[in-house]
């Protein structure tokens, strides 16, 4: 085999290696790390610290204490209450979201502890539609703050969506609504409320109990906000500022709290709860 050859080869087995999963290539800085450095290092690339999504069960590991949670509601499923339909039914998209994750909705919820302190948490599984908010998940949120309230305990939401479930409608867009009662209510007993936002969190979930905590935190480079930064471009035609809707940008105009990277977000939410929840 020519040199030619022999570089051609040697490209397409590391290529093969890359697709197989073998190795990983970061999107932010562009180095290739063995995919499990990834894994052990939470998600988070070893060279420059970009932030790539946790899964639900995977923050369930990292936040709470062990053995600690319980889940909650695991058998709400979504209806179809407007039987959409655009190239597949709503209902054959939620089985085959159901079937991919082996999670019914894209909330897992439940209760659990932070160094032996009680709180009702909730998840947002995004690779379920996108972590969209529908009836159920409107549903699961607003029983995690219902559960807080009825316990005395804190909540805390991570949020990770793409805003609400067109596929429902109307049906969809009341859950803002929802929540954010069942947010009133818990607050009337002086328990608080943590909002963690994810990337990304935005539309429907970001208007509402995503925005609502007594403390809002954000992990690095998370985007969030209401539309996305290109339909705003086209809709105000005009260059948005370097930065915007990105964690960095939100906590210097003060919609933002603080930000904390994966690997200290257990002992700052347990610090934060020390002294919110006494």
């Amino acid at each position: 085999m020519g040199w030619f050859g022999k570089i051609r080869a040697d490209a397409d087995a590391e290529k093969r290696s890359v697709d197989e999963g073998l190795w990983r290539k970061c999107d932010e800085c562009g180095e290739a790390r063995l995919a499990e450095e990834f894994a052990k290092n939470l998600q988070v690339c070893p060279a420059c610290g970009y932030h790539y999504q946790l899964d639900a069960p995977g923050w369930v590991n990292l936040i709470l204490d062990p053995s600690s949670f319980v889940e909650r509601d695991p058998d709400l499923v979504a209806a179809d209450p407007l039987a959409f339909k655009d190239q597949k039914g709503y209902r054959d998209r939620s089985r085959a979201s159901r079937k991919k994750t082996g999670f019914g909705e894209a909330m897992l919820s439940g209760d659990g502890k932070i160094r032996d302190r009680d709180v009702s948490v909730g998840f947002f599984v995004f690779q379920f539609m996108g972590g969209s908010m529908g009836s159920v998940v409107g549903e699961k949120v607003a029983r995690v703050f219902e559960r807080a309230a009825e316990r005395r305990c804190p909540a805390i939401i991570f949020n990770a969506s793409g805003g609400a479930r067109m596929q429902e409608g109307v049906y969809s867009l009341m859950q803002m609504a929802k929540t954010s009662a069942a947010i009133a209510r818990l607050r009337a007993t002086g328990q608080p409320y943590i909002s963690v936002l994810l990337n990304p969190t935005t539309g429907g979930v970001a208007a509402s109990f995503a925005f609502l905590g007594d403390v809002i935190v954000a992990e690095p480079k998370a985007l969030i906000g209401f539309a996305g930064p290109r339909v705003i471009e086209q809709t105000i035609r005009q260059k948005l500022p370097e930065g915007f809707q990105r964690s960095e940008f939100l906590v210097d105009h003060g919609m933002v709290d603080f930000i904390a990277p994966r690997h200290e977000m257990r002992s700052r939410l347990a610090l934060l709860l020390d002294h919110l929840a006494g």
